[in-house]
């Protein structure tokens, strides 16, 4: 982490905590213009946080486990204290710190795309018929006390996202940098499509939808020419090393 990265990090931390204090407060929009306020500013901004705490992705996965576990834990004493911005901060690092720690799992980048195609359908499936869609019609309160909110502004109703989304976005983000991607289209990609799929929430007025395939295209899209090159050259190594044990 550079001096100038860590004070990005510490100034946009700041400016989360006082927006989700203060949304409440501010001034009302018509539904068109907050779903804009939340595609393009809000979320952007916390996609934002886990974009500058990327060299973290990097530090021993111990210090990772550590750090998440602390993010954790400030965000459940700052939900009992009743500084639930502050808690849905905390909440924010801790699941970004839990996908920069699943990295270490994935040695190869095949790894990582057979991930990311598998899991927008069983974000799909959970959203439609499987647990996602249990909690939200039957226990909202569980969704509400575990997810990253994003006030609207002028309401004391937010939108949600989910831990899953929260650390495959972090997971992506880290697998492009370690294994040499386009990082930056990536994020912009990721950021982008989760951003659409708020808008046709709103287009469709739909109580939801799953985001886990916006984050998975965001990570595929910009980056397949390389991961198809990565792939021809992982067989081609596999294709050797058989001839040379044969």
């Amino acid at each position: 982490m550079t001096r100038g990265r860590t004070l990005g990090l510490v100034g946009l931390t700041c400016v989360l905590v006082a927006y989700g204090a203060s949304a409440a407060r501010l001034w009302s929009l018509r539904t068109g213009f907050d779903i804009a306020v939340q595609s393009f500013i809000v979320f952007p901004a916390c996609a934002a946080w886990i974009w500058l705490a990327l060299p973290l992705a990097r530090e021993r996965i111990g210090r990772l486990v550590a750090a998440a576990a602390l993010a954790g834990g400030a965000a459940i004493l700052l939900a009992v204290l009743g500084l639930e911005s502050g808690a849905n901060v905390a909440r924010l690092a801790c699941f970004a710190l839990v996908g920069y720690s699943f990295l270490s799992l994935f040695e190869e980048l095949w790894w990582v795309v057979a991930v990311s195609a598998l899991i927008p359908w069983v974000d799909a499936w959970s959203v439609a018929f499987g647990p996602t869609r249990y909690v939200v019609k039957e226990r909202p309160g569980i969704l509400e006390h575990v997810s990253v909110a994003f006030p609207n502004p002028g309401e004391s109703s937010t939108i949600g996202v989910g831990p899953p989304d929260v650390l495959f976005f972090a997971l992506f983000l880290a697998a492009a940098d370690r294994f040499g991607l386009r990082v930056a289209w990536t994020w912009v990609a990721m950021t982008g499509l989760l951003g659409l799929t708020l808008v046709l929430v709103w287009l469709l007025d739909m109580s939801g939808l799953p985001a886990l395939p916006a984050v998975s295209l965001g990570f595929l899209l910009p980056n397949a020419d390389l991961v198809w090159r990565n792939l021809t050259l992982a067989r081609a190594r596999a294709r050797e090393r058989k001839e040379v044990s044969g």
